[in-house]
């Protein structure tokens, strides 16, 4: 019942949100709370009885059930949401929002898609909430996105439909080969994949890796990402960076890698060369921005190449770094974002030369700015640092030939990530104020809440990451 329940609730709340109006704040947030609580709940019971998985009839004529079940990384990432979810509804807890009902709804909303894509356990229930969690943010762009939101939203809209057609013409296919009573259950799903010939594995891979590599997204399907993380509310983009990226890395792990090995073995050198090319590629592009959320969209591509290596290095270390990884990224990518936020709101602008001087007027905000970068590139002792490590060792310890090579090219990736970060703290934090706001505002009690929240997170697991690994652990 508790799978269930960290999706209704979300729900119930974004419905009691809609018509909320004035307290439509306080009552996403308060809805927000009790999904984390229940998150951690289930974070805490899984593997026991408590968190046993849950199964409905839902259309027995085509083979699909309402089936929901969380093993350390489905977990794990539920946990991911719940954080995030309240962090986001609190860094802009003072700034007046035109319909605030309709606006924290569609959060939660999209809360609710994002815990079922991760519980779910039959094809068509994924696809299902696939597309419920990127409806809300469809509409949270066109609606209360920057100037130039229609025609990037009218993009990211193509992009992932294109990707979703991809992936539901593959799951039906591989749902009508097997013979199974659930044809749409994960188990029949894979073993129906698993007796597919090479060529429609190729296929059928071919068809799940592009909608996957266009929600990562990861080089060269990515180019709907910068335009979309700029013109999006900066609460909508921590949504889509630091949660919605890990929709297509958990789809990997858990619908595509098991479903075709084969194909996947063939496929790996390929994917993997596109993925460190991305980190390369990502993290020059980065260096050139004067735009700073611009220049954090490009560090999160440059991420998310490495990741989606280690995800086809064939490695068991290499993908218990990816899903260390997946949820210490979110938390650093939602500390650039809240830091990022703050930064725009005081300066009224996101053009880098128009800001500087905050340690001087906002130490606060200076000090947070630090720490998340620091986590951000990986420094030893924070977060970031323990899972790259274990993607660096599995990808050198993968069967491929090329893997000193992909080695050596990612590391120079966070060589560059190093220089475009610092250089951003330099510009945001250091030097003379270039915006002409005679004093920044310091940070205010929901902004403390949240940057100290995430702080925490990224001292502790840097410090002592083994509760995150034995979460992971188990299957």
């Amino acid at each position: 019942m508790i799978l269930v329940l960290l999706i209704l609730i979300p729900l119930l709340a974004a419905k009691l949100t809609f018509f909320s109006k004035e307290a439509a704040k306080n009552v996403a947030l308060l809805g927000s709370l009790l999904t984390l609580g229940l998150s951690v709940y289930a974070a805490l019971n899984c593997g026991t009885e408590n968190l046993a998985p849950f199964a409905l009839n839902w259309m027995p004529a085509i083979g699909a059930q309402f089936s929901l079940a969380a093993d350390g990384m489905a977990a794990m990432l539920c946990l991911l949401t719940g954080i995030i979810i309240p962090v986001v509804l609190l860094i802009n807890r003072n700034k007046a929002i035109d319909n605030p009902g309709a606006y924290y709804a569609l959060i939660l909303y999209s809360q609710a898609g994002l815990m079922g894509v991760f519980l779910a356990s039959d094809a068509l229930l994924f696809y299902f909430f696939w597309e419920l969690a990127l409806i809300p943010v469809y509409f949270l762009c066109s609606r209360w996105g920057g100037e130039r939101r229609i025609p990037v939203t009218f993009k990211f809209f193509v992009y992932t439909f294109v990707g979703s057609l991809m992936m539901l013409s593959a799951l039906i296919y591989l749902s009508l080969q097997t013979n199974g009573v659930n044809a749409m259950s994960l188990q029949n799903i894979v073993a129906a994949g698993k007796a597919l010939p090479m060529m429609q594995q190729h296929i059928i891979f071919v068809l799940l890796f592009l909608a996957f590599a266009i929600k990562m997204p990861i080089f060269p399907f990515h180019t709907w990402q910068p335009d979309a993380y700029e013109q999006s509310p900066t609460q909508v983009t921590i949504i889509l960076s630091a949660l919605m990226v890990k929709m297509g890395l958990y789809a990997v792990l858990r619908w595509l890698l098991p479903v075709v090995p084969e194909a996947m073995a063939y496929w790996s050198d390929t994917v993997m060369t596109l993925s460190i090319a991305g980190i390369v590629y990502a993290s020059l592009i980065a260096m050139m921005q004067t735009n700073i959320k611009r220049l954090v969209a490009y560090s999160s591509i440059a991420h998310m190449g490495l990741m989606c290596a280690a995800a086809f290095s064939g490695t068991e270390l290499s993908q218990q770094g990816l899903m260390v990884q997946m949820f210490n990224h979110g938390i650093n990518i939602t500390g650039m974002w809240v830091i990022v936020n703050m930064v725009e709101n005081r300066y009224g602008t996101q053009d880098l030369k128009k800001m500087g001087g905050l340690a001087n007027t906002a130490p606060g905000i200076a000090i947070a700015l630090v720490i998340i970068s620091f986590a951000n590139i990986a420094l030893p002792l924070t977060n970031g640092f323990i899972g790259e490590f274990m993607l660096f060792t599995g990808i050198f310890q993968s069967a491929s030939h090329y893997h000193m090579v992909f080695m050596a090219v990612a590391g120079l990736g966070i060589i560059l990530g190093a220089v475009y970060t610092l250089t951003m703290v330099q510009k945001v934090a250091y030097g003379e104020n270039n915006s002409g706001v005679l004093a920044v505002a310091k940070m205010n009690a929901a902004e403390w809440t949240a940057v100290i929240v995430l702080i925490v997170f990224i001292i502790v697991l840097g410090v002592f990451p083994q509760p995150l690994i034995d979460l992971i652990g188990i299957r």
